[in-house]
């Protein structure tokens, strides 16, 4: 059997995150990721997966990858901040958090998730 091209497996990854299989979307977007670790929208797409499937500390691992090559990517921030929260690392999930909040200071859902940490 051939070996699935790098785009087929990305389409197919992104498709079944739309549609709401984020443990089947972490299979092709994984095998992705491995070929391609330097990509930072397959990292957040795998990212997105492993954080609606529950695996929080493996989804950090793919946001904390993104934000090295992007700090100012705000939702890659985001997101970084609310895996390491739900993996138990808050105080590392208030910088993210903060930093998230102070790039786009219009969102409000970053802000309400960096008020609730700084209260905790």
């Amino acid at each position: 059997m051939a070996e699935e091209d790098t785009y087929t497996l990305y389409t197919r990854g992104i498709e079944l995150l739309e549609n709401g299989d984020f443990a089947a979307a972490t299979v092709p977007l994984g095998k992705v990721a491995s070929r391609e670790p330097g990509k930072s929208s397959v990292r957040e797409a795998l990212g997105r997966a492993l954080f609606r499937s529950r695996r929080f500390s493996e989804a950090a691992t793919e946001f904390e990858a993104v934000v090295e090559q992007y700090p100012t990517n705000d939702f890659a921030q985001f997101c970084l901040g609310r895996a390491l929260d739900l993996s138990g690392r808050t105080d590392d999930a208030r910088r993210h958090l903060a930093i998230a909040a102070n790039l786009r200071p219009d969102r409000e859902d970053y802000r309400i998730y960096r008020q609730r940490l700084r209260a905790s």
